[in-house]
């Protein structure tokens, strides 16, 4: 991997060399009439220097992100201005006065990571659809050790938690990295709340979403943060949003889910395996599948690459200090997400 992303750095800088140097080279053969076996010996040297080159960012690890220095002129969103007004994961969001607020019913500092952005997301819009009152009853997928059962439950809200059985396939690969729960006692976060308020309102139980439990019914509200493209296809996933809608929540609950974005095609991408990324046009089928089913769903809409933050790409190994793209199976990709009220 590291190999091949070496050499697509150099390849846009060096083929165009390349190119002007033989360009060069035939110019000066045709006026000294050297022979073409001069010109033979130039181009394996130029061989041989691409190979030191690539060589020598594999023993630097390659470059693993962009260097950038942001516009001062940007300064951070008035408070009134627009928050989240995109489906997708922006920068502007950050800089925002409501995602530092929001950030503190988590316990987090503000950091350019799109996974703290999909927790925000889930937060802002469950707090503005209403969902997020005493006594309310929501149910989360996927949930891993994230912090957001705790930070219900200190809302007073009762709060069951699943994650996939054990048995499903990558489930001890996520266990091995903390990226899985199987019980309460890893949803704990007593920066967020009390543990015994949070062993008090959240339950844990297994679920694997390709075959929802027939028991979790009449939520008030869903959430899943970057799961279901991890369901082992395109459809797969599309499937899910539409059954944890009309099979786990009320008339009239309310369902935000993020998932992964492919900002760089809405042709090629994966469609099956154990990561598939999403399309704009997969985004929009689900949001006319879901609407034609009856429910009302917000807009979805992709903002601009407004702030230099929105260009910076992550690549492999990740760095993860900004983190809001990154390069996932040649792809760039992103954090979308979805937010659904249950029509019917």
């Amino acid at each position: 991997m590291i190999k091949h992303l070496a050499k697509s750095v150099l390849r846009p800088f060096w083929t165009p060399l390349r190119t002007r140097m033989e360009s060069i080279a035939d110019q000066r053969i045709a006026r000294s009439g050297c022979q073409r076996d001069q010109l033979d010996a130039v181009s394996r040297k130029a061989d041989a220097l691409e190979q030191i080159l690539t060589v020598q960012i594999e023993r630097l690890g390659y470059v693993r992100r962009s260097t950038f220095v942001p516009d001062p002129g940007l300064a951070p969103s008035a408070p009134d201005s627009p928050f989240m007004a995109f489906s997708n994961c922006q920068a502007n969001d950050f800089h925002h006065p409501r995602y530092a607020q929001l950030c503190k019913l988590i316990a987090h500092r503000p950091h350019f990571h799109r996974k703290q952005w999909e927790w925000i997301f889930v937060l802002h819009h469950l707090l503005a659809e209403g969902a997020l009152r005493p006594g309310a009853r929501g149910l989360g997928f996927g949930v891993g050790t994230e912090p957001l059962p705790a930070a219900f439950a200190a809302l007073g809200v009762d709060v069951t938690a699943t994650d996939a059985p054990m048995d499903v396939q990558h489930a001890q690969a996520w266990h091995e990295s903390n990226q899985h729960s199987d019980d309460v006692a890893q949803l704990l976060h007593p920066e967020v709340a009390p543990d015994a308020l949070v062993r008090a309102r959240v339950r844990h139980q297994a679920c694997d979403m390709n075959h929802i439990d027939p028991t979790l019914v009449d939520f008030d509200f869903n959430w899943s943060s970057c799961c279901f493209e991890h369901l082992g296809s395109l459809e797969h996933g599309l499937q899910f949003v539409l059954n944890a809608v009309e099979k786990t929540l009320r008339i009239g609950g309310v369902a935000v889910h993020t998932t992964e974005f492919n900002a760089s095609s809405n042709d090629a991408t994966v469609t099956d395996g154990d990561t598939v990324i999403y399309r704009l046009r997969d985004m929009q089928e689900l949001v006319a599948r879901l609407r034609e089913r009856g429910h009302e769903v917000q807009p979805f809409v992709i903002g601009p690459t407004a702030h230099a933050l929105d260009y910076h790409v992550d690549v492999p190994p990740y760095a993860h200090d900004i983190h809001l793209k990154l390069l996932l199976a040649g792809y760039v990709t992103t954090s979308v997400g979805v937010v659904v009220r249950r029509g019917r």
